[in-house]
Formats: C-alpha cells, sequence, structure tokens
C-alpha cells in the first residue's frame, strides 16, 4: 500500500486519546477494501450498530459499482459495450455518467489520459476513484452525530477521507519512500478530501501512455491530493504519464497537491498547483 491514514491531533472538544477505530474490510476491484470510522470511547447509544450499516452500504456499494464496470466480467456494461452486446445510449446512467467525465479528462489532460484509447470504451484508470468517492458518501452522515470524529474509504492506498464539522482532528497520510518500501518519504496531513498514489510501485510498468501506445519507461511515482478521489486518482496517472519532467498539467488540473518520486529518489512537489522546492532528506509535509 502506498499511502495510509496515520495519526490525528488531540480535541479538547472532543478527547481523543484514545480514538475508537471501526474498521470493515472486503475484496473487491482486485484489491482490498476498508471502510474506517473514528469515535470518542463512549459513542452514543446505537451508534455501533449504524456504523456498522453505514460501513456495509459503503462497501455494497463498491461490491455494485464493480460489477457494473469492470472490463473482467463478462457480464458488466463495460464488457458488453466492448463486444457490441450494449450501446452506450442504452447503458445504465453511471456509465453514461463516468462515459461523459472521462471524455472531459482526455481533453484537459492532452491526451495523457485517454479511456477509448484501445478503441474501445475502458474506464478502469478513472472508475476505481470514482467509485470509492461515491461510495464514501455512505459514510458521512454519520458524521453529524455525537462522539463520532472522523470516516473514510480506502482501497489500495487511494483514500476518500472526511472529519466531523468541530472535531481537531487530521488524519496524515504516510506516503511510502520510492526507493525503500515500508519507509516514509512525505506526510499529508489532511481533514477532507483524497489522496491517491499512481506508478510502478506494486504492479510494474503497468501505466499505458495513451498518445504512443507503450508503457511508461522509467516511471516516476505520483502523489496527489485533491478535494475528490475520482480528481485525484485521475490526475496522478496522469502525472506519470506526462513524466517527471513536465509538469505543465498543473494548469488544467484540478485544485491539487502533491509530488512525484523518481526511482533514483528526486522530488518534485506542489501546493494547490503551485510547484513548491524540494526538501532533501526531511520528511515532507505537502498541502494543508
Amino acid at each position: 500500500m502506498s499511502a495510509a491514514p496515520a495519526t490525528g491531533r488531540r480535541s479538547p472538544a472532543r478527547p481523543l486519546a484514545s480514538p475508537h477505530r471501526h474498521v470493515r474490510t472486503a475484496e473487491l476491484m482486485g484489491t482490498v477494501a476498508s471502510a474506517h470510522v473514528l469515535t470518542v470511547d463512549s459513542p452514543a447509544d446505537g451508534a455501533v450498530e449504524r456504523i456498522s450499516a453505514a460501513q456495509d452500504a459503503a462497501l455494497d456499494e463498491l461490491h455494485r459499482l464493480d460489477a457494473l464496470f469492470s472490463p473482467f466480467r463478462s457480464g458488466s456494461e463495460i464488457s458488453q459495450l466492448r463486444d457490441g452486446g450494449l450501446r452506450l445510449e442504452e447503458a445504465d446512467p453511471l456509465v453514461r455518467e463516468v462515459f461523459d467525465a472521462c471524455t472531459l479528462l482526455a481533453a484537459a489532460s492532452g491526451g495523457r489520459f485517454d479511456a477509448a484509447r484501445q478503441g474501445w470504451f475502458d474506464p478502469t484508470g478513472y472508475v476505481k476513484g470514482w467509485a470509492v468517492e461515491r461510495a464514501a458518501a455512505h459514510l458521512t452522515p454519520l458524521l453529524t452525530e455525537e462522539g463520532i470524529v472522523a470516516a473514510g474509504l480506502s482501497t489500495g492506498g487511494d483514500m476518500q477521507l472526511h472529519t466531523a464539522p468541530g472535531a481537531d482532528w487530521t488524519w496524515n497520510v504516510g506516503i511510502v519512500d520510492a526507493r525503500r518500501p515500508g519507509a516514509l518519504r512525505a506526510r499529508l496531513p489532511l481533514r477532507d478530501g483524497a489522496v491517491a498514489t499512481s506508478g510502478p510501485g506494486e504492479r510494474g510498468a503497468h501505466i499505458v501512455d495513451p498518445r504512443t501506445g507503450a508503457p511508461v519507461a522509467d516511471a516516476a511515482t505520483a502523489t496527489v491530493m485533491a478535494a475528490q478521489l475520482s480528481d485525484a486518482d485521475a490526475w496522478a496517472t496522469i502525472a506519470v504519464v506526462a513524466g517527471f519532467d513536465d509538469l505543465s498539467w498543473l494548469r488544467r488540473a484540478p485544485d491539487t497537491s502533491g509530488m512525484l518520486q523518481t526511482p533514483d529518489g528526486r522530488i518534485r512537489r506542489w501546493t494547490h498547483g503551485v510547484e513548491v522546492g524540494p526538501s532533501a532528506d526531511a520528511l515532507l509535509t505537502v498541502g494543508g
């Protein structure tokens, strides 16, 4: 996992000396999804049952979206579109929504992202982040309850995170050093938003430049923080395709912060779309 939620700050209003973490996991989308809800020691009556129900709803939503969008399932609508058994105008409205988003993203990225590069619609590079963002909405109503401090949903290290209004809590997301697996290279403090990492780390050279049809050689690892995981995930992949020397895409991206790492240890980082200087040794705090 390239990123993981870590610790938070103690709050005098909602004491978090020992916050309790309620976690529900499921295997889906080729990885492990986990729904996290943080509470004080004594949440309101019935809160545990409501937390479990919300976590189930979030994971059920991911299962439903995986069945709809997976190109590896013969019965999914994406597979039916590919095989000619379904026309786009007949597809589920969510498929058409993702198609429109991918079309806009291809234009905004200058072709660095293209869900139609193989001659058929394959939104794999976009839909996971979008699905997690959508499913995490099942957790956010919990944040209005007394004693519930924060909630988040993660798949494969990409995460959508939320904090209750008034809670002095910050998710600190650790970013793994591309040179030394298990060591941290950066820390991203985040109250509400999303973080995604893309690169060769766990799956090798699997990212393809749609402009050439070839895998990205000597790929950097990109970590992007944005308000929405659909944006963070897509633009992290775009950053890898663009390469370490090209940050021109920042002008077209939504408000993001993040960093690029090369296998030999070089870094570039930016905050709210503006590049800032690297720090050679210390842990980096990116964004705010």
